[in-house]
């Protein structure tokens, strides 16, 4: 499952630094394009970033009726990020909060890459492919207001985003998609 999630996470990052090179990160030292998985940062990592797209894996589920040794599976994955615009009074935060938007659809074309291990230099391919559905993106709420974090209390994504009564005026998006997959182990 690993190798499908670093797949999907690498062909993300490639495509935006291809899209747009200025949107990047920078974590403990380290610039990469601003696609972050929350499960590769270190515990005590600080509150997200604006601008940044955060990938968090939900529940995998095993295909029934496919054929072949190798099961098919399923693998939820939500991507959350915000903006607070760029100006001082935050007037654009709506169409900043688009452009991510449209990036975010852009990256995700085509909703497929190569399955490939990285634990190892060069990467290898290991002859299989990860593909995903396309996104939905939900409604986006600008955070702030005790009425709206109160919607999120109950989300499992990015809790610690939600809990805090933020008073910076975010406005934010949460986005869902599927990846599928063949699994590394077989089926006897």
């Amino acid at each position: 499952m690993q190798f499908a999630k670093d797949s999907f996470l690498i062909a993300l990052q490639s495509r935006l630094g291809g899209l747009n090179p200025a949107r990047t990160v920078t974590i403990n030292g380290a610039t990469s394009p601003a696609v972050v998985g929350v499960e590769n940062l270190p515990p005590l990592a600080t509150e997200p970033q604006p601008n940044v797209f955060y990938i968090e894996w939900g529940d995998a589920t095993v295909i029934d009726g496919h054929a072949g040794n190798a099961p098919l599976m399923s693998l939820g994955c939500v991507i959350s990020y915000y903006t607070l615009g760029t100006v001082p009074s935050m007037v654009d935060r709506g169409r900043l909060l688009g452009e991510l938007d449209n990036e975010f659809l852009a990256i995700c074309q085509p909703t497929n890459t190569e399955k490939l291990d990285y634990t190892q230099a060069p990467s290898a391919d290991l002859g299989t492919g990860v593909f995903w559905t396309q996104p939905i993106f939900h409604e986006a709420t600008t955070l702030g207001v005790e009425d709206n974090l109160a919607a999120y209390q109950g989300r499992s994504v990015r809790k610690a985003m939600y809990e805090q009564a933020h008073q910076d005026g975010r406005a934010e998006r949460r986005v869902e998609l599927t990846i599928f997959f063949f699994s590394e182990v077989t089926l006897l």
